[in-house]
């Protein structure tokens, strides 16, 4: 289970005893692993009462040009330095390098956090 709470280890290495267990508010969640394929979105309630939307599939992409932004579709992940095997997966994340109608393009937008592809041309 993810937590935000405090680290489990000391500066100096030692381990540190769980005084109390895990809160609510300190739990994370597992990563939404956005996919390139026909467009879906999860809405995931936030603190304050807010909303956040995570793409859980993209076909689309605004890919950043020298001309101005463009609406590319997503072919497919060509190279993902965070971790190899989601290209195989088709898994964008931020960094990750997408074929794209417009040429190859960087993703520099977290897809998974906000709900959007945005990607800067590479070449």
């Amino acid at each position: 289970m993810n937590s935000h709470g405090r680290s489990e280890k000391k500066r100096t290495g030692g381990r540190r005893r769980n005084v109390r267990k895990k809160r609510k508010h300190e739990l994370g969640s597992e990563p939404t692993e956005t996919r390139v394929g026909e467009d879906k979105l999860k809405v995931v309630d936030t603190h304050g009462g807010n909303e956040k939307f995570r793409a859980v599939a993209r076909a689309v992409a605004s890919v950043a040009t020298d001309d101005g932004v463009v609406n590319a579709d997503i072919e497919d992940v060509v190279e993902n330095a965070s971790n190899p095997n989601y290209v195989r997966r088709n898994i964008i994340t931020k960094g990750a390098i997408v074929e794209t109608s417009e040429g190859r393009a960087r993703v520099t937008s977290r897809p998974g956090q906000d709900g959007q592809v945005n990607a800067v041309l590479v070449e």
